[in-house]
């Protein structure tokens, strides 16, 4: 992996991140949680979401509420531990087509402090 900002290759982005998107495609709940430090927050639609006891309860609205696919279209490193997803999603939400960026701030290699989704 590049140690300065720039764009990177999917499958070079940390263990953490592509076990995130890998799981909250597949809506699997438990292991996109565990993908979070305790006290992480996510930002999305305008609302936040504190601990992983919120974020489950995101993840499980987020992905039962619609039907859709998500694409990873590209990303890059921000700086050290900030990573930008762009994922490209269909479905059957209002629109029905959007890309999203997924920002993503890392506590240490191994779990996500923050995650912020938006246009």
């Amino acid at each position: 992996m590049t140690e300065h900002p720039g764009q990177v290759d999917v499958a070079d982005l940390p263990e953490v991140v592509r076990n995130f998107l890998r799981a909250h495609e597949k809506r699997d709940f438990s292991t996109a949680t565990a993908s979070f430090a305790p006290e992480a927050t996510v930002t999305d639609d305008g609302r936040t979401y504190r601990g992983t006891d919120a974020i489950r309860g995101w993840l499980e609205q987020a992905g039962t509420q619609y039907t859709y696919t998500a694409t990873p279209v590209g990303a890059e490193r921000d700086d050290p531990g900030r990573y930008t997803v762009v994922q490209h999603l269909e479905g059957d939400f209002p629109g029905g087509v959007v890309d999203l960026r997924y920002r993503f701030v890392l506590g240490g290699p191994e779990l996500i402090s923050e995650l912020t989704i938006a246009p």
